[in-house]
């Protein structure tokens, strides 16, 4: 099931149009509207610095929000766009839609990793490089998974984690269609350092010295 939906506070905004829209950036707001759901939309207002914040901590548009709104129901909602100003790059509107439980949306789902300490190839010194730590799925909104579990036991030096080898929760899929790497386990700097030196010393073996070439070419003589 989900975890905590992060909340949204706005306001409901009584005026619409493009004066009613400037009055409201002026008081250091930004319009907006929520629509869908099979009822009216509404106008609502969002403190600037609130939303430049969101917006700064990334994911602004793939994040489900629970909307709350004095006077109105909470409701889950997600960003399909926000516009902004052509010269200085503010936020200058936003566009949110209210989900229903069976709603297919696309969200980047956290990813932990256990069983680090009983994998094979840790133990031997191996070092876990995470390739990526969230995935991009399709879910529904009313069952988002708080994470997704990777189990590290079985890993040893050399051995990789794809997609297709993560359990992932009923009706959710990945949004790629190529079976990914999440992680792998490589091993550890001072066995690499001692593998490359050990196929320096085997090429080196093979090449002839040079005064062994000499000697050779003046015995014939």
């Amino acid at each position: 099931m989900a975890g905590e939906i992060p909340d949204l506070h706005a306001q409901e905004r009584t005026g619409t149009g493009k004066g009613a829209a400037r009055a409201v950036r002026r008081a250091h707001m930004v319009p907006g509207i929520v629509f869908g759901g099979d009822v009216d939309p509404l106008p609502i207002q969002i403190p600037y610095n609130v939303l430049i914040k969101r917006l700064k901590d990334g994911r602004f548009k793939s994040t489900l929000f629970n909307l709350k709104v004095d006077g109105h129901d909470d409701v889950r909602v997600i960003c399909r766009d926000v516009q902004r100003d052509v010269v200085k790059d503010l936020p200058t509107h936003l566009d949110l839609m209210r989900l229903r439980r069976t709603t297919k949306i696309n969200l980047f789902i956290p990813v932990e990793f256990v069983g680090e300490e009983e994998a094979p190839g840790i133990k031997k010194g191996g070092v876990v490089t995470v390739v990526r730590n969230e995935i991009e799925l399709i879910v529904t909104a009313g069952d988002i998974p708080e994470k997704i579990t990777v189990d590290l036991s079985g890993l040893d030096i050399g051995d990789t984690i794809t997609i297709s080898q993560v359990e992932l929760p009923s009706g959710a899929k990945p949004t790629i269609d190529r079976d990914f790497m999440i992680c792998n386990v490589s091993a550890p700097s001072a066995l690499k350092s001692a593998e490359d030196e050990d196929e320096d010393g085997e090429e080196s073996a093979e090449v002839p010295t040079v005064g062994e070439d000499e000697a050779s070419e003046d015995g014939e003589s």
